[in-house]
């Protein structure tokens, strides 16, 4: 096992700083002077030069891309183009409004997908089943943007039930804070929850046709005694690659849901920084978003050992 965190740990640090080195590449090809753009219309040269030289524009590409990496190792992300704070603290002050609203909507996909992923395959063919495979394909179908609207529309204007965006910290006002949260974390929690109900659904299917299924059914176990203790054990480790993926991409902010319910997240840092050519805060939400993808993938692989030691993580 400890051979095994060591090997994964050191392709993260490869993956991150390949990752680094495509967002830096990239970003040279993006037209357009950002140092002029943070600056505005009136500007001395002198105040162009000397902000050029404080974030390094002035120097060789190689020279650049190496004092970042540097500078990254110590935990130094470089200086906001715009504001002209640590991008450091920028993107660890907007990272728990993002972890925060991918815990609520993972949370209320699994509430949702699991029951009802779990009762289609058991009662196949069944009215519960073409429900089931209905909202899944509706919830793939439909884009995110567009449910958000509609929920606006519904609990905002027509019910007058929740605020149609905002963000309130909980320690401030906790009940303001939920009020908040529910519209986007919903909103994004039924687009995962149809797509982990199709896959629930079909990994239950396949475990239920298993020999080993047949063999406890044969014992005289019970249905829910052979779908609990045989079934839900094995079909379960490929469904946590997909809820891992699904919150990898969570994490990596959800920029359309964010902008529309002006949710103070990575991904609605990530798009002001797109507008604003904030490079250095664009690289530091982009490195992030790669360390938190990395490290939900570590531990998923950690859990698929303790579902299924068959697997080997030597």
């Amino acid at each position: 096992m400890g051979r095994f965190l060591v090997r994964r740990l050191a392709q993260s640090a490869v993956v991150l700083l390949g990752v680094t080195l495509v967002v830096f590449l990239l970003l040279q090809l993006v037209p357009g002077d950002p140092v002029r753009v943070a600056l505005g219309t009136r500007f001395e040269q002198d105040t162009y030069d000397a902000l050029r030289e404080r974030a390094g524009l002035d120097r060789p590409l190689p020279v650049q891309y190496l004092s970042y990496v540097g500078n990254a190792l110590t935990g130094d992300l470089g200086v906001s183009f715009r504001s002209g704070d640590p991008v450091t603290g920028i993107v660890l002050e907007r990272l728990p409004a993002t972890l925060t609203l991918a815990f609520f909507a993972v949370l209320f996909a699994l509430l949702v997908s699991f029951p009802l992923g779990i009762l289609s395959a058991v009662k196949n063919g069944s009215v519960l089943d073409h429900v089931a495979r209905v909202f899944s394909q509706f919830g793939v179908s439909v884009p995110d943007f567009w449910m958000g609207i509609l929920a606006i529309i519904l609990f905002t204007g027509v019910l007058g039930w929740l605020p149609p965006s905002g963000y309130t910290p909980l320690g401030e006002d906790p009940v303001d804070w939920f009020k908040h949260l529910v519209l986007p974390s919903v909103t994004v929690g039924l687009v995962t929850a149809a797509i982990l109900t199709r896959f629930i659904r079909s990994s239950v299917l396949e475990a239920m046709s298993e020999d080993y299924v047949r063999t406890a059914e044969g014992k005289g176990l019970s249905p829910r005694r052979v779908v609990t203790r045989h079934v839900l054990r094995n079909a379960l480790i490929p469904v946590v690659t997909v809820a891992a993926v699904q919150l990898a991409s969570l994490l990596g902010g959800v920029i359309v849901i964010e902008v529309l319910f002006a949710w103070p997240g990575l991904g609605q840092l990530t798009f002001d920084a797109v507008r604003a050519r904030d490079y250095p805060v664009l690289q530091g939400a982009v490195l992030l978003v790669a360390a938190l993808f990395l490290l939900t993938n570590l531990l998923v692989d950690l859990l698929y050992a303790k579902l299924d030691p068959r697997i080997s993580v030597r």
